[in-house]
């Protein structure tokens, strides 16, 4: 479960500061050794596989509860990616920008969820800064997806996810601003619950909602995380129709369950090869260290992927034990197992040619960083390598560094989107940046 720095009005937030030097201190130290690590073995072009077999016991180690505030950035930081790649600071001082989608026609759309706004950047200077940049719409609540539908070179409307609800404005290729007011396509997602707002973004749970359309443009999917941590959803009400991705019409008719027991789907993208969606998932907390993983999957239509009864596959959870066993043998083990705790945002599916071919029409998704875990782990953006369109299990540190050698933290990936002339861009809440990485060969 990923943290906003800067939320100052969140509940604890005072506490949270104040036991930061002696949790930072906790930090020093070498790598965790076997399948499992830390920011201290980050290394861009690492190789890491974690499979079924290698997962702890639950409690095997005390549940941990490390809280990362950001620092301002320190002199000499600067992310770091594989030999060949150059990064670049793209914009800054925004307000905590957090998704990232490319329209169409090259701008890029930013999400700044907790003003509730939506940004369009365009064009790149020759030093790799952007040219232009306007608001395109306000007032939302807590907004997080972008979507431009029907897919292709000429969208008519851009969707955004707000936390309560599916919303659309109309757009043409080329609109800086939005030309009409927002239509609520799904105007309440879950109905009678109680939502966050800006105020109070912990109120209702995890708060992010992505959207994304299939290929054909028939389907829209609907990203919803769960409520709370752990729950028995036969008799807690704050959960029902959460940890879904949902399914509709792109008018919001015939809006169903896709897929079940996903626990914080926040990333959601269609392969633009294969059709088929893929989500990156924030798993459970207080079950130890390494335990359980956070994953990248490609999701089937009425699949169950566990949570809150088991996790990686048929793996019971000790706090709900022997409820359900009839489900036991229906859960998904997911396709790619990161780091526990790694808080797995936005991913996407590399269209550019820059790159070299290996990495083309292959997968890069944010890690926005651990507290539950009583070393750091997370804070980079990471590779993940398909063959004929499904993961090997393997995945790659790509872009690391946000992290002091102390253990600081000074930026936290959210998004990740391919720009027009191919380079990959990353939005950071932490350091208030979008990063730009673009390959030169040297």
């Amino acid at each position: 479960m990923g943290w906003w720095q800067g939320m100052a009005i969140a509940v604890g937030f005072m506490l949270f500061l104040s036991v930061a030097s002696a949790q930072d201190a906790s930090q020093a130290g070498a790598a965790s050794t076997g399948p499992f690590t830390d920011f201290h073995g980050q290394q861009p072009g690492k190789v890491h596989k974690i499979t079924p077999a290698d997962l702890p016991a639950p409690f095997a180690t005390k549940s941990a509860a490390i809280f990362s505030p950001a620092v301002p950035m320190p002199e000499g930081a600067w992310p770091q990616a594989p030999a060949g790649f150059k990064v670049e600071r793209y914009a800054e001082k925004l307000q905590a920008p957090r998704l990232i989608r490319t329209a169409p026609n090259g701008d890029l759309f930013v999400a700044e969820t907790f003003p509730g706004k939506i940004l369009v950047f365009r064009g790149m200077t020759k030093d790799g800064k952007f040219e232009q940049t306007e608001t395109f719409a306000t007032d939302l609540r807590l907004p997080f997806g972008i979507a431009f539908y029907p897919p292709g070179p000429n969208p008519k409307y851009v969707y955004v996810g707000n936390t309560n609800s599916v919303v659309r404005f109309p757009y043409e290729n080329g609109d800086l601003k939005a030309r009409g007011p927002a239509e609520a396509i799904i105007p309440e997602l879950l109905p009678g619950a109680v939502m966050s707002s800006a105020a109070s973004p912990f109120a209702g749970g995890h708060f992010t909602r992505d959207v994304a359309f299939s290929r054909d443009g028939k389907q829209m999917f609907v990203s919803v995380g769960s409520h709370g941590n752990i729950a028995d959803l036969d008799t807690d009400a704050s959960e029902v129709h959460r940890a879904n991705i949902l399914v509709a019409n792109p008018d919001g008719s015939n809006l169903r369950v896709y897929a079940s027991g996903i626990r914080n789907p926040v990333g959601i993208a269609v392969d633009p090869q294969t059709g088929l969606l893929w989500t990156s998932v924030n798993e459970r907390d207080e079950l130890g260290d390494n335990l359980p993983p956070d994953y990248i999957t490609h999701v089937e239509d009425g699949g169950f992927y566990g949570w809150p009864w088991y996790y990686t596959g048929g793996n019971p959870d000790p706090r709900l034990k022997g409820k359900h066993p009839e489900l036991k043998d229906k859960v998904i083990v997911p396709d790619v197992l990161l780091e526990p705790h790694n808080a797995s945002l936005e991913l996407t599916f590399y269209t550019g040619k820059q790159f070299p071919k290996e990495y083309q029409g292959q997968i890069f998704a944010a890690e926005h960083g651990s507290w539950n875990r009583s070393v750091r782990t997370g804070y980079e953006v990471i590779f993940v390598p398909l063959k004929k369109g499904r993961a090997t299990g393997e995945y790659q540190d790509f872009l690391t560094g946000f992290v002091t050698p102390e253990g600081k933290v000074w930026g936290r990936p959210v998004g990740v989107a391919v720009a027009p002339d191919g380079s990959l861009l990353v939005t950071d809440d932490a350091s208030n940046s979008i990063w730009r990485v673009s390959y030169t060969g040297k």
